[in-house]
């Protein structure tokens, strides 16, 4: 059953950070909704805290419902046919115009591949546990992927699927490859013996998605900084919050929170004055 605690502090980042210290859990293992935005007042006179209310545990139904195409893929703006000008009006009309406000994730980047170094392979018995669960699992889809399991770190799994033609694994915007970490996550830690996280991966899909999400993020904040105003990104999952999150934290004039319900929740970029 999803559960939540609503939590305050004096900016919505506090408030956060207050929140995960309570419950002893990382910024990606939650959702995070801003319930009221922090406010300063006049000379500390009618000030009010941020409060966010900030949800974990496992969702009502094991399998996600993944996002509508529709609802997922914002369409870009449709140019308007503009009609003939003389030259001089021509020019100015050339003139680039303010961003939209919720721009089309930039196109996935071609990265170079990436050696894993992750040790030797673990066969414990929450690796054991896993690869039980994902050679059933990937039988029924009929695919031949190999499962190479590792300890990144303790109680992180990384689990990496090898072979050919592994596209339908990962699904549009990894949607096919999130559904089946958290499946794999579920299974493995509702039969006890301690919480691990597992991350899934294949054909270094996560390295790439993060390169071309923190690409994103900073071409967004450069229209915010530049316009004042804020971007409201496309719906992303727990971990391309994060990412976005993490990518922008320290970045002059620009602050993030998300908003939203699962699965069409989403980042705003937004413009802060205080943080320049």
């Amino acid at each position: 059953m999803r559960q939540f605690i609503d939590v305050t502090g004096k900016t919505e980042e506090e408030a956060i950070q207050n929140a995960l210290r309570q419950l002893g859990l990382d910024r990606d293992d939650v959702s995070v909704e801003i319930l009221e935005r922090a406010k300063s007042g006049f000379l500390g006179l009618g000030s009010c805290p941020a409060k966010v209310r900030v949800s974990y545990g496992p969702e009502e139904e094991e399998e996600p419902a993944a996002p509508a195409e529709a609802e997922a893929r914002q369409e870009e703006p449709k140019p308007v046919k503009a009609e003939r000008k003389p030259r001089q009006e021509r020019k100015a009309a050339e003139k680039p115009a303010a961003p939209a406000e919720e721009p089309e994730a930039a196109p996935e980047e071609k990265q170079p591949e990436t050696v894993q170094t992750l040790g030797e392979e673990v066969d414990d018995e929450k690796a054991q546990a896993i690869r039980k669960f994902l050679s059933g699992l990937l039988e029924q889809m009929e695919s031949t992927a190999e499962i190479h399991i590792y300890l990144a770190e303790k109680g992180r799994y990384k689990v990496i699927l090898e072979g050919k033609g592994l596209g339908a694994l990962i699904g549009r915007r990894g949607e096919t490859l999130d559904a089946i970490q958290q499946l794999t996550s579920y299974a493995v830690n509702r039969s006890g013996g301690g919480r691990v996280r597992v991350q899934l991966d294949a054909e270094n899909y996560r390295e790439k998605r993060e390169q071309s999400l923190q690409h994103l993020a900073r071409k967004v904040a450069a229209k915010v900084t530049k316009y004042h105003r804020s971007v409201t990104l496309e719906p992303m999952n727990a971990y391309e919050r994060h990412v976005i999150h993490t990518a922008l934290q320290d970045v002059p004039g620009v602050t993030t929170y998300s908003t939203g319900t699962e699965p069409n929740r989403r980042v705003i970029v937004a413009y802060d004055r205080e943080k320049k």
